[in-house]
């Protein structure tokens, strides 16, 4: 099962589960795996049934994964960060793994209706296959295709703070490479291309900055150029393969379906959606994925309570026992 909703529409929807193909299919941050779910999107007349997503009929964790300690964090990070000195990278994405067992049960229906009322402009969802339980809700756009006027729109989202704090040149510097890249690579797919002026992007406690694009381009091209943008910069680094390396090299955990990219497609659009607020569902844990732009000038300290803050989209929208 699963049950979702589109950016700034209250509309829960699902699919009907009809053998036609697949409307909505969730891919790994490698691409090496992905979850569909066959049938037409249609309404639904609830968000879901509690019996349908209990903590009981999810699987029991055992990956024996336990999440990095504060110290563990920082550590890497400065290492991190001296690769990036050596290599004159302008930026490099390190996640970690924040793992909550602190519960009996977890009323997932409540949770999600929580989630969706603290995040309107964001993709939300949840799912069960029966093996994988996820939930999530993040803003980015990966890319939205419109079948009938070949319009791609895109985005370029990065540097976070929360609300209250000024931009410093850290985040200015970590969004212009991210926007420069996704620009060229749009230049190879369109003559056609508009670009916005940068501006702040809301999301709950935290803010991002962002650059809007669109382009007109050839609908045979569409699935080359989710390729190349995925994985952006904002969930990646630059350059792209390098960086790849780099993280599965610091990394602790695999990162699975998050950073990954979620399809939805309807008669009219396209649409792709970056999971990155999200989390892994267990009968007796969840596995809450955060990460970080890493530049030249990050600090591990103020690093690390930017994944703590970023955890809190999901943890404390879950209603617990």
């Amino acid at each position: 099962m699963i049950y979702f909703k589109l950016p700034f529409d209250d509309t829960v929807y699902s699919t009907d589960q009809k053998q036609n193909g697949e409307s909505i299919s969730f891919h790994s941050f490698d691409l090496l795996r992905q979850i569909g779910f066959e049938g037409n999107i249609i309404e639904a007349s609830e968000p879901f049934e509690q019996k349908e997503m209990t903590s009981e009929i999810l699987l029991k964790d055992e990956s024996h994964f336990k999440a990095e300690t504060k110290e563990e964090y920082t550590n890497t990070l400065h290492d991190v960060i001296e690769v990036i000195k050596n290599h004159d990278l302008p930026k490099l994405v390190y996640s970690r793994r924040k793992i909550f067992r602190d519960f009996s049960g977890i009323d997932y229906k409540e949770s999600f209706k929580k989630l969706c009322i603290a995040y309107p402009n964001a993709f939300r969802y949840i799912f069960n296959d029966g093996e994988n339980a996820w939930m999530g809700a993040f803003s980015e756009t990966l890319g939205k295709f419109n079948k009938k006027t070949h319009e791609f729109e895109t985005m370029s989202l990065a540097g976070t703070l929360p609300v209250s704090e000024e931009w410093t040149e850290k985040e200015i510097e970590e969004q212009k490479p991210v926007t420069s890249y996704i620009k060229d690579l749009l230049e190879n797919y369109s003559e056609d291309l508009q670009m916005s002026e940068t501006y702040d992007h809301i999301s709950g406690n935290i803010k991002h900055l962002r650059t809007d694009f669109k382009a007109r381009i050839q609908p045979e091209d569409l699935d080359n150029l989710i390729h190349d943008l995925h994985p952006t910069p904002a969930v990646c680094g630059i350059p792209k393969d390098f960086c790849k390396k780099s993280i599965q090299q610091f990394e602790k955990f695999p990162r699975e379906f998050y950073a990954g990219f979620i399809k939805v497609e309807t008669d009219e659009w396209v649409m792709y959606f970056v999971n990155l607020r999200c989390a892994r569902l267990y009968k007796d844990s969840v596995h809450v994925f955060v990460g970080g732009g890493i530049t030249a000038q990050s600090d591990a300290e103020k690093e690390w309570r930017e994944t703590e803050l970023k955890s809190e989209a999901v943890l404390k929208n879950l209603v617990v026992s």
